[in-house]
């Protein structure tokens, strides 16, 4: 226990850190990076064992809580898990499958890492750990989380995860759907959750990505996605900049990610992946907290793009076919 908190308080501070780096009169957009309103606690675990469709696995709450100890609800429908993305590389550095999900496809506050090249898994990894890549927004707990991680774990247990995870096949999580009215969000577990009674309003320029099924994704089930509302007519000007670079803004995203956006060599894919997330690594490489070895290649790509533009780019690539 003392190993976990030390690595969350370096973490937590790094982050904490990184938020000064952030352009002060321009705070990031709070519907990209979500932040817990202080004193949430999660609700007790009265000792039920909890089921979800399609799996014959049953846990407590305790037990889909542990960090070390992933919940896998569907053991068939990827490879067996490796060490260190099932029960952590050592006793105080969490599992990787806990946040990345057995399958890889991740939630909205982390990264999806199914098919994503190996080599790109780690270096992002190394650039979490020499403090390269940062967060726009200090308040943020997984991204203090996985540097924890980072710190926590050698060269050999993040190569064993990251061909794991390069290893699966990415499917369709994330439904896109334009809209110019989406349901009122609150903050819950670092993503957006409808804040219930039904309530609406309009979307302006955001993505509002939030579960399908907060309760089976509580449970963290992977095989419960997610949907992104997107604003009218996003895809299509998303389409404009990410295929032809928008008359000149920024330069065509095909040339490196693949025309296909399902990535090229090293280079990651983009298609089908987090719209949220997109967003905020485009925000973050943008305002220079987010750095590293090919990170450099970016800086003239985001250089004039308005958070608008932004917003578009992700709602047209997470449309895409993953």
């Amino acid at each position: 226990m003392r190993n976990l908190m030390a690595a969350l308080t370096v973490g937590f501070a790094t982050a904490m850190g990184a938020g000064a780096l952030a352009d002060s009169a321009n705070a990031p957009p709070p519907w990209a990076y979500p932040v817990n309103p202080p004193g949430v606690q999660p609700a007790p675990d009265d000792g039920t064992l909890k089921h979800v469709p399609g799996s014959n696995a049953a846990f407590t709450l305790t037990q889909i809580r542990d960090l070390f100890n992933v919940p896998d609800w569907h053991p068939d429908d990827h490879p067996p898990m490796p060490g260190p993305v099932q029960h952590g590389p050592r006793p105080g550095v969490f599992a990787c499958g806990f946040c990345h999900l057995p399958n890889g496809l991740g939630r909205p506050e982390n990264s999806s890492l199914a098919g994503l090249p190996a080599a790109y898994i780690e270096q992002q990894v190394a650039d979490f750990k020499s403090g390269a890549r940062k967060t726009s927004e200090p308040g943020s707990l997984p991204i203090a989380l996985m540097i924890g991680v980072a710190n926590g774990a050698n060269e050999d247990e993040v190569k064993v995860a990251a061909e794991y995870f390069a290893a699966l096949k990415p499917k369709p999580w994330i439904r896109v759907v334009e809209t110019d009215t989406v349901p009122k969000t609150k903050v819950a577990g670092w993503m957006l959750v409808a804040a219930g009674g039904g309530a609406t309003e309009p979307i302006g320029q955001r993505i509002i990505e939030m579960p399908e099924d907060l309760e089976r994704t509580e449970l963290r089930d992977s095989a419960s996605g997610f949907v992104a509302y997107v604003p009218v007519g996003s895809i299509k000007k998303g389409e404009v900049l990410v295929t032809y670079g928008g008359a000149g803004k920024t330069i065509p995203c095909g040339i490196c990610h693949g025309a296909d956006l399902k990535g090229l060599g090293p280079v990651p894919a983009l298609a089908g992946r987090s719209p949220s997330y997109i967003v905020r690594q485009l925000y973050d490489i943008q305002h220079g907290v987010r750095n590293g070895l090919w990170t450099e290649l970016m800086k003239a790509v985001v250089a004039q793009l308005s958070e608008e533009d932004m917003v578009s780019i992700a709602a047209y690539t997470a449309s895409r076919a993953p």
